[in-house]
């Protein structure tokens, strides 16, 4: 079994930065892959930004340049640095981990972007 736990969301004005966090626990072997997706009112979920086990990182469009990913290994943790938020950003957040062919969600953390 994995758990995942995110921390990190919360209110804040545009323009602001909030970081996320998210560690894996339970039954790890080799995480292949670690991400953070969103999902907005009505909309479907959508990946973020990527990290996989040897460090290539991918990033939505809509959030490059000032989403940054990183992970610490040793931690089996995940981040993401949110800078320059948006109020389009707001939506909750779910980090996803891959071991082998198994993806595992986390519960998801609210970051709401509004002045």
């Amino acid at each position: 079994q994995v758990q995942l736990v995110e921390s990190g969301g919360g209110l804040v004005q545009p323009g602001g930065s909030l970081r996320l966090s998210c560690a894996a626990s339970g039954s790890i072997f080799s995480i292949y892959a670690m991400g953070w997706y969103r999902q907005a009112p009505g909309q479907q979920r959508e990946l973020v930004a990527q990290i996989r086990s040897v460090g290539i990182t991918n990033y939505a469009d809509s959030v490059r340049g000032r989403f940054t990913i990183s992970r610490d290994n040793a931690k089996n943790t995940v981040y993401l640095q949110m800078n320059s938020l948006k109020p389009e950003d707001t939506a909750v957040y779910y980090c996803k981990i891959r071991i082998a062919t198994t993806d595992y969600w986390g519960q998801g953390t609210q970051v709401t972007v509004s002045s």
